[in-house]
């Protein structure tokens, strides 16, 4: 989230309320929602013995850290502009971490699929659940180790008393020297076209294998669609990438509309891509659109039975 652009002009007191609002509003609903997933996760064990199902919950603890740690920076330029530099590095590099995991997470959710249709014999060996959360490790190291190096550059090149200052709380703006300019670009390519290449790679297998076999074509269509989706949330994060970029495009055309533009980007790359997690298994998988339907029942009648009331 590119947090500077926002305080180029100060937003009328009325402006300001609105868009904090309508971020906080929005997320509070998208975590609610992504909360319902948790609680049938955990509520139904069948859940916990199945790959597939661990990754999607792994997907959907991310989304929930990274947008309350993106509405919580989003909120801070307004009520604390000047955050302690500390404080504002704990949460730079946990947000970073948890964005850097969802790539990550969307790859490895595809090998599970392209696994499944092309190797159906094989993947109750390879994708375990031990094995999953082996994976699951990987991925939080692998998106760990850019923050961790961009902090110890910062600490090598800054002195001590830079983190007891206040500054406005985004990325650019502490980690801005230019190793941290070159070695994000640098890694933010790399990073994506690797995983890209991985989806493709998937979908096409599995494209190819649901036309050569003839047994179960109805799964094999499913999982291509499923790694499709995977791609469209794959597109939006890419995007969120390149925000700045797009941003000063757009504001370079519209420059009235600065305001707007940066708020909408802000909505449509940092807070509606949190909505597709739940549409893809929470809606469209019908054994987990089952169970929760039975855990939100139960629930409902237990409460309707209570003893105490």
């Amino acid at each position: 989230m590119n947090t500077s652009e926002f305080n180029k002009r100060k937003d009328f007191f009325g402006e300001a309320v609105f868009k904090n609002l309508t971020v906080i509003v929005l997320a509070v609903i998208i975590n609610f929602i992504n909360s319902l997933l948790l609680y049938t996760f955990f509520k139904n064990p069948v859940f916990s013995q199945e790959p597939r199902y661990i990754l999607y919950m792994h997907l959907v603890i991310n989304d929930i850290i990274t947008l309350t740690g993106s509405v919580l920076l989003f909120v801070f330029v307004y009520l604390i502009p000047n955050l302690n530099v500390s404080i504002c590095c704990i949460f730079i590099l946990i947000v970073s971490n948890v964005y850097k995991n969802t790539p990550l997470n969307l790859a490895g959710m595809a090998i599970e699929r392209f696994v499944a249709i092309c190797y159906p014999l094989h993947h109750a060996r390879i994708c375990t659940v031990h094995h999953t959360k082996i994976l699951i490790g990987i991925i939080w190291l692998v998106g760990a180790l850019p923050g961790i190096a961009d902090l110890f550059v910062a600490l090598a090149l800054r002195p001590i008393s830079f983190f007891t200052t206040s500054r406005m709380c985004f990325q650019q703006n502490i980690f801005n020297s230019e190793y941290h300019i070159i070695s994000h670009a640098v890694f933010n390519i790399g990073y994506m076209c690797s995983v890209w290449v991985l989806l493709f790679y998937t979908y096409f297998k599995v494209l190819f294998s649901a036309k050569a076999a003839a047994s179960e074509p109805a799964q094999a269509q499913k999982a291509r669609r499923t790694i499709l989706l995977h791609g469209v949330q794959l597109l939006l994060c890419t995007l969120s990438l390149f925000t700045t970029v797009l941003d000063g495009a757009l504001v370079t055309l519209f420059p009235n509309y600065q305001s707007v533009i940066l708020f909408c980007s802000y909505i449509l790359t940092s807070i509606l891509p949190r909505l597709l997690s739940p549409l893809i298994y929470g809606m469209r998988d019908q054994k987990f659109k089952k169970y929760m339907k039975r855990s939100l029942m139960c629930g409902h009648e237990k409460r309707a039975i209570d003893p105490s009331d």
